[in-house]
């Protein structure tokens, strides 16, 4: 307890000197100002001295990302930026469109084969392809198809699974190639507005007769802007893109998986009543 109280103490100590130190730096930075300027003010010719210029005023409040794309886009030329702001439009609207129907494809494909196993041992066929009707998704599509052919035989089952499982694989990968599209499309629009902005840079050189600064930085910075814009577009859309493909695989994954498991519960279940 006692060396408690002392650290205290000496915490207080410590804390009230350095307070005093600061306050006597304060008092004193004042004055030691005003000396110097009284000081100083004697050697200055009130009638030779310039007219003092006014205070700077303060810089200007940094501009807002949205200000500054606006102005870039202005920079870059409407013509040119259009396309490319047409590109990442589109391109997010299909990639949208793919995440939301990937979401809605995915099935937890554990629960609906134990749902499958119990009616065809319970109810048979015909309960069975309700549960597949009435559940979303690529699997359970795929489990219908197999069971409307379950009188048919294992074999034309097995045929048939492969089959439409091909035909919703295909259903996931729509519109990828479109988003490849518009990953390609966007740079390459920037890069042919870069090179017309050259080429017109070098038309201002030739009429102006001389390789000024100010004639080539100006048709080269917007020309530069519409490479840098389709770039950014490019990076936006192919990040999209890959998630896209990794969650088209692991769909596909997870319908092979469930297909087998499919084929081995009907195997099991063979003599169930229709």
């Amino acid at each position: 307890m006692k060396k408690v109280i002392a650290f205290l103490s000496l915490a207080a100590l410590l804390t009230i000197g350095l307070s005093n130190v600061t306050f006597a730096q304060d008092q004193s930075a004042p004055a030691t100002t005003e000396a110097t300027v009284d000081s100083a003010a004697p050697q200055v010719d009130s009638a030779a001295a310039p007219v003092a210029e006014p205070a700077a005023e303060p810089a200007a409040e940094s501009k807002s990302f949205h200000q500054m794309l606006k102005q870039k886009y202005i920079e870059g030329g409407p013509g040119w930026m259009a396309p490319i702001l047409l590109c990442l439009i589109i391109g997010l609207g299909l990639c949208i469109e793919r995440i939301i129907y990937l979401n809605l494809a995915s099935t937890n494909t554990t629960k609906l084969l134990n749902k499958v196993e119990s009616e065809l041992q319970t109810n048979g066929v015909s309960a069975a392809k309700e549960v597949c009707k009435n559940t979303r998704g690529p699997v359970a599509s795929i489990f219908f198809q197999g069971l409307d052919r379950y009188h048919e035989g294992l074999d034309i089952v097995e045929k048939s699974i492969v089959s439409y499982g091909g035909v919703q694989m295909a259903r996931l990968e729509s519109n990828l190639s479109w988003i490849t599209l518009f990953i390609a499309l966007a740079p390459m629009l920037g890069f042919l507005g870069t090179v017309v902005g050259m080429v017109q840079a070098f038309d201002a050189i030739e009429t102006a007769g001389d390789i000024s600064p100010t004639v080539v930085a100006g048709g080269m910075k917007v020309a530069l802007i519409t490479t840098v814009f389709g770039l950014i577009v490019a990076i936006i859309l192919q990040v999209i893109y890959n998630y896209l493909v990794s969650r088209v695989e692991s769909i596909v994954n997870s319908m092979e998986d469930a297909s087998i498991s499919f084929m081995d519960i009907l195997v099991k279940n063979k003599n169930a009543k229709n």
